[in-house]
This record gives C-alpha cells, structure tokens and sequence, in this order.
C-alpha cells in the first residue's frame, strides 16, 4: 500500500513525533478539557493541510504522531496549533477558570523527532504512555 501523499508537484510522507506540555507542567489534562482538546487539535491540524495520525493527552503533556507537507515547517503547524488552542481554552474556559486568564496556556518550546521507518513503535509508544506511566507510578509507591 501506497502512504505518500501529494502536492501539485511533490509525493511526500513526512511524519513527526511531537510532545509538548502546559505551563508549568499544570495536571489539568485530564479533567474537562481532555474529551475536547483532541478535536480541536485535529481541527486545527486540517487547516494548515496536516493529519493528527495518533495523539495521546497525558496528565501533564501531550503526544501526538503528526503528518505535515513539506510546504510547512514544523515550526509553523506546532505554534499554530498551540496558539490556536490556546486561545480556543481561554475562550470556552477562561470565564469558569482563573488559570486561563489570557492565552497563555502551553509552554513555549516542544519536543520533536522525524517518524522515518519506526513509525509503528512510535504508534505504539503513544498508545501505550497512559499504562506506562500508571506502572511507573505502582512501583514508585514501593520505594
């Protein structure tokens, strides 16, 4: 099966592991905003031509497996959508929440690696932090 995909004079298949955190690591993922902040990732992604292939939203970051042409940096789409997100939390929460005055949600920077041919171990990984993260935190009990 064919994975690339075009552009009007290009076949591409640029995929990138990307993780990036709240500020101040703030453990808010999990409560209300976690069922709304996948769509509004997905969402955002679409606008500037890029496909969400996996995501994860952990307690204090998030993972995501992302599929961005080549006419975009990877700078570009990651800072659209956190900015965007951004202002989309302070918009719907900030009324309710005193942590969401102004749009200053995520930390600045983010983490980022190519996918290349790991691309199902990275799946994997992403599935998989949410158990990871529970066993590290069973052990850490016995300590």
């Amino acid at each position: 099966m064919d994975d690339k995909e075009s552009l009007s004079h290009s076949r591409w298949d640029c995929k990138y592991h990307v993780v990036f955190i709240p500020k101040c690591r703030r453990r808010i993922l999990y409560s209300e905003l976690r069922p709304h902040l996948g769509e509004v990732f997905r969402r955002l992604a679409t606008q500037k031509e890029s496909r969400i292939i996996e995501g994860h939203l952990m307690i204090d970051h998030v993972h995501m497996l992302i599929s961005i042409p080549p006419k975009y940096t990877v700078a570009q789409v990651i800072g659209y959508i956190k900015g965007k997100s951004a202002i989309h939390l302070a918009r719907v929460y900030g009324e309710r929440k005193r942590n969401f005055v102004g749009q200053h949600f995520w930390a600045r920077g983010y983490f980022v690696s190519m996918v290349g041919r790991d691309e199902t171990m990275i799946r994997e990984y992403i599935r998989h932090q949410e158990q990871e993260y529970q066993r590290i935190q069973q052990l850490s009990l016995w300590n």
